[in-house]
């Protein structure tokens, strides 16, 4: 049966003759050299990898064992004192001292030594003074000035300004706009612009449009001496030296490099395997002689004991402190009642008041009428009596 399937599926001539992990550029030599190169590289590797391990494992405990309880110890500890501390500090000697100066000191000083004087004497003295002399230059300077200049100033000034303006048009502008108009335009027209504009058209554009077609003519052919050199550079750059560069790179250093590549990626998973291994082992070793005995020792001997404490020696004492606390606490509310009573028996001696009540009974207070003009004697503290209005008293 397996002859006839295997004669129903040939495969294809020399698929059996590559390896499994045949690539395209590799040989004979190449897949020799494989498993020695492997297991000199699995013998670097191992150590190394396993020191990584132990190293990450330590870390790791050290994490969570040291750094992050330190760390949450720290942070707490700043939070709780000297975060509160700090702000403290820096209040009391930074911003409360220059609060004290600037209220008590400063804004006094300021207020009652400068302002003060210096509005009195802006409001009683300047103001006035102020308002005099105003009015003073208002009526005997401005006004002279601004009748003076009206009447006179502007109308003698309308007429020098005509004058001269036509004076100085007669002098200065119109001979320059004859010059310009009847001598330089047409001597700079037909003197200058016309012979150049001639030889432009006739002389300079036929003899640029030959030298421009020379230039073009020669461009091309250096162009195209240039384009052969650079075709005949480039075929011998690639045959010496390109074609022999990629020939050692795709059959040398390309195999090399990924042998050493798969070589160190097959000994790093090798020696994790080893590592997790020896690892498996180590914890075997250590539940076993230190976490089980840790275990039975703390179940059968310490968890007893501790209950016997806590049941013959913690609890009773708890209690008795609870109730000292308490008979304390009695002891004192008792004589702080003592001592408020004897304080307000102290004050009526003194001052006078209401009869002593049984404490518990409510007291009936008189309400006091509008219109009443007897003075009424009340205890410090006590709330007022509400009022009735007259047209209620009947």
């Amino acid at each position: 049966m397996a002859d006839m399937e295997y004669e129903k599926s040939p495969q294809a001539y020399g698929s059996h003759q590559a390896p499994a992990h045949y690539q395209p550029g590799e040989g004979c030599l190449t897949t020799v050299v494989r498993v020695p190169v492997r297991i000199v590289v699995l013998l670097v590797v191992v150590p190394v990898r396993m020191l990584w391990d132990l190293l990450v494992v330590c870390g790791v405990a050290l994490d969570r064992v040291l750094l992050r309880p330190a760390c949450r110890a720290l942070v707490r500890l700043y939070e709780s004192v000297l975060a509160p501390l700090a702000l403290f500090l820096g209040k009391a000697l930074f911003v409360w001292p220059w609060v004290v100066l600037w209220r008590y000191v400063v804004v006094p000083v300021v207020t009652y030594g400068l302002v003060v004087p210096v509005v009195w004497v802006y409001r009683q003295l300047l103001t006035p003074l102020g308002h005099g002399i105003a009015w003073l230059v208002e009526n005997l300077l401005l006004a002279p000035a601004r009748w003076l200049h009206r009447r006179l100033l502007i109308p003698v000034g309308h007429g020098i300004a005509a004058v001269l303006g036509r004076l100085g048009n007669a002098l200065f502008v119109w001979p320059w706009v004859l010059l310009w108009r009847y001598v330089v335009v047409p001597v700079v027209t037909y003197g200058l612009v016309v012979p150049v504009v001639w030889v432009y058209r006739q002389l300079l554009t036929p003899l640029g449009h030959g030298i421009a077609w020379l230039l073009s003519v020669t461009g091309r052919g250096i162009a195209a001496v240039c384009r052969g050199v650079w075709v005949a550079v480039v075929w011998l750059v690639v045959t010496l030296l390109v074609t022999p560069v990629a020939w050692v790179y795709r059959r040398i250093l390309a195999p090399v490099g990924r042998e050493i590549a798969d070589a160190f990626a097959f000994a790093w998973r090798i020696a994790g395997y080893l590592s997790h291994a020896v690892g498996m082992a180590l914890k075997w070793l250590a539940r076993n002689l230190v976490g089980r005995p840790v275990r039975w020792f703390y179940q059968v001997v310490c968890t007893p004991v501790g209950h016997a404490l806590r049941d013959g020696i913690w609890r009773p004492a708890k209690k008795a402190a609870v109730e000292a606390g308490r008979a304390a606490r009695g002891a004192l509310r008792s004589a702080r009642e003592t001592v408020r009573q004897a304080r307000r028996e102290a004050w009526r001696a003194l001052v006078g008041g209401p009869p002593a009540t049984v404490p518990g009974e409510p007291v009936a207070r008189q309400a006091r009428r509008l219109g009443d003009t007897q003075q009424t004697r009340t205890v410090p503290g006590a709330a007022a009596e509400p009022e009735i209005s007259l047209h209620k008293q009947g």
